[in-house]
């Protein structure tokens, strides 16, 4: 039996766990620096039906279907003036069994963690990874060395591990932007509560959606926003009530009208990956935000880190890990670039582009063709 080892437990990192729990031939164990599972409650994720598909194999059909939502539709809309610049039908992608989802990330988590007691190991700091003779040797700050066959590393964009393993030579870089994140109790006046609404601005774009049937709804707002060396590092900052008030300043007037019904505010820098770091051994990889973290434009954060974590195990059953690595890049290449193309058109501020603009969403969303290649090659993995 080989020993496997996870660290972080977070969406990709306990999935994986739960695949390599059905099979015999190897035994897992998660290490989390935490000493509990962050839950984050309230907070939402977007999956489409490229991670839904994967998920039913662990039971996701299953799931409360009052803890999870199921919209119909992306609605576009101008921040000018609130007003609807067109729609796009996102069933189109959907299967009886498999349709795009939403609901409180919370809620994944625990539905992930679920058969997975006494596999999560919390309060392990990785201090140290050694590879020798086809092992891997895992110290912690705790001062316990575990020994292991394989390593999965799957602890975030500021993945520690993987600082560790390439001493320091894959950073994530501030992506000039500021993600402000709540959660709303009801929809303000003219907004589909019912499914995802896209508000479009100069350098500033929000989404509001569903992530229960009861009318709890997610906010995120991405917002154009420079900060020094020392303020990214600087992780008290997004805390402080000043600088919070100086960012909610910048919000459009019209969007303001959020803000009063918005609970459990949180303000975070927006940090990506430039490029790919790639081991020269089997025996460690990397899944989630530690392989790669995309900008948050097109919502495809959590059904990636489902999506490579899955072709991870696929790669184990069919002794094919020496492909993983290149077969993730070239869907990772993809998602980047519409990450980046969505958050540059998103974010458009001269009023003749963003009338252009305009015009060619609505004329895009209906085209069938256009979105098989846009969304299509994504969602349908």
């Amino acid at each position: 039996m080989k020993k496997i080892a996870i660290i972080g437990a977070g969406i990709s990192g306990l999935f994986i766990a739960n695949l390599f729990k059905k099979n015999p031939n190897y035994h897992i164990t998660i290490y989390e620096k935490n000493i509990s599972v962050e839950l984050e409650h309230g907070y939402g994720v977007q999956l489409s039906v490229n991670s839904i598909r994967i998920l039913n194999e662990i039971g996701f059909r299953k799931f409360e279907n009052n803890e999870k939502f199921t919209p119909e539709k992306i609605n576009f809309y101008s921040n000018d003036n609130l007003n609807k610049i067109c729609e796009l039908d996102i069933t189109e992608f959907n299967s009886e069994d498999c349709k795009y989802t939403t609901l409180k990330r919370s809620s994944l988590i625990n539905f992930l963690k679920t058969d997975l007691e006494g596999l999560i190991w919390t309060g392990y700091n990785i201090s140290k990874i050694d590879q020798q003779d086809k092992k891997v040797k895992l110290s912690f700050e705790n001062g316990q060395v575990k020994e292991f066959d394989y390593l999965i590393i799957s602890d975030g964009v500021f993945s520690k591990s993987k600082s560790l393993i390439s001493k320091d030579n894959a950073k994530p870089q501030y992506n000039n932007t500021l993600a402000i994140r709540g959660t709303l109790n009801k929809s303000t006046e003219n907004i589909d509560s019912k499914n995802i609404s896209l508000f479009l601005g100069s350098d500033f774009h929000h989404v509001v959606y569903p992530v229960s049937p009861n009318g709890d709804l997610n906010f995120i707002a991405i917002i154009k926003y420079k900060l020094s060396t020392e303020e990214q590092k600087n992780y008290l900052l997004f805390s402080d009530n000043s600088f919070i008030k100086k960012v909610l300043e910048k919000f459009p007037s019209r969007n303001k009208i959020f803000l009063d019904d918005l609970k459990e505010l949180k303000i975070f820098p927006v940090f990506v990956s430039e490029n790919f770091y790639k081991l020269h051994n089997d025996n460690i990889h990397f899944i989630g935000d530690a392989f790669f973290a995309f900008p948050p434009s097109f919502a495809q954060g959590a059904s990636q880190s489902i999506e490579g974590a899955y072709e991870l195990f696929k790669s184990f059953e069919n002794d094919t890990q020496s492909n993983f690595f290149k077969n993730r890049v070239n869907k990772t290449k993809m998602v980047n670039i519409r990450s980046k193309f969505n958050q540059f058109t998103f974010h458009l501020s001269n009023p003749l582009t963003i009338f252009a603009r305009n015009i060619f969403l609505k004329r895009l969303v209906k085209n069938k063709k256009f979105l098989e290649f846009y969304l299509g090659k994504i969602y349908r993995n």
